[in-house]
């Protein structure tokens, strides 16, 4: 039997100023999986994550999140914007960015008690940061940002994971303790999507992919989309290794 969708996508259309960004999308997320999404700079990638969140205006389609729309589910669902898009010069401390994860079941009036704080202090450790819970997030490296951010998305304890280039700009420490944590997160039963870019570490990395140019060009497991032509009608042909990642032999 087949897992069941986290979220299904019905002929997407997004434009920003009457050009086409997405277009006619079809897709389902299956649960319990961790999912790629790939494709050449402008492809859409992080609209067609910001578009499941309703953060971008839908020219036409349909979004549907554990069966519902979002708003009626937002708070099984935790979102980890790129890097970039923050301001990290704002005055807080790593603990307290963390204990943000907590505010949507807690509402804005209530604030973070024991138990949540110990919640952080327990993400913050699997991500390797424990020791760093009361540093200004303006004096941690771009790769520990990344980590807190991700520590801000596991307190949440949601069903969907939304993560916009949660690898991009990151070292090697970093990036395989995120990898080990989205495993752990897939062994829960929970669901990742990632907008990622390094074609290499797909097969490593994640169950299904999803390949968008605009449109969806293919999407479903690795082993069986993740393919030179797939690739090849993806990227336009442009990528001179797509041969080798795809395991089809030297180009």
């Amino acid at each position: 039997m087949s897992a069941p969708a986290v979220v299904e996508i019905d002929d997407l259309t997004v434009a920003y100023r009457q050009h086409p960004v997405l277009w006619d999308i079809d897709l389902t997320v299956r649960a319990g999986a961790l999912t790629a999404v790939v494709g050449p700079n402008g492809a859409g990638k992080t609209t067609l994550v910001k578009s499941i969140i309703g953060l971008v205006p839908v020219a036409a389609g349909r979004v549907r999140v554990l069966g519902r729309r979002y708003r009626e589910v937002r708070r099984e669902v935790a979102y980890v914007p790129q890097r970039g898009s923050v301001d990290w010069d704002f005055p807080t401390s790593v603990i307290d960015v963390v204990l943000m994860g907590s505010y949507g079941a807690l509402g804005w009036i209530r604030r973070p008690g024991a138990r949540e704080r110990a919640a952080a202090v327990e993400a913050l450790e699997k991500v390797g940061l424990e020791a760093f819970r009361d540093r200004q997030i303006s004096q941690l490296s771009g790769g520990q940002q990344q980590r807190v951010f991700l520590a801000r998305a596991l307190i949440q304890n949601a069903q969907l994971y939304l993560m916009d280039e949660p690898f991009q700009g990151v070292d090697a420490r970093t990036e395989r303790a995120i990898v080990d944590v989205l495993k752990e997160i897939r062994t829960q039963g929970r669901t990742v999507v990632a907008v990622h870019h390094a074609l290499q570490s797909v097969p490593e990395y994640f169950d299904d992919v999803v390949l968008l140019n605009v449109r969806k060009v293919a999407s479903g497991g690795v082993e069986d989309v993740f393919t030179e032509e797939n690739l090849r009608a993806t990227y336009g042909g442009r990528v001179p290794f797509l041969q080798a990642v795809a395991g089809q032999g030297e180009p």
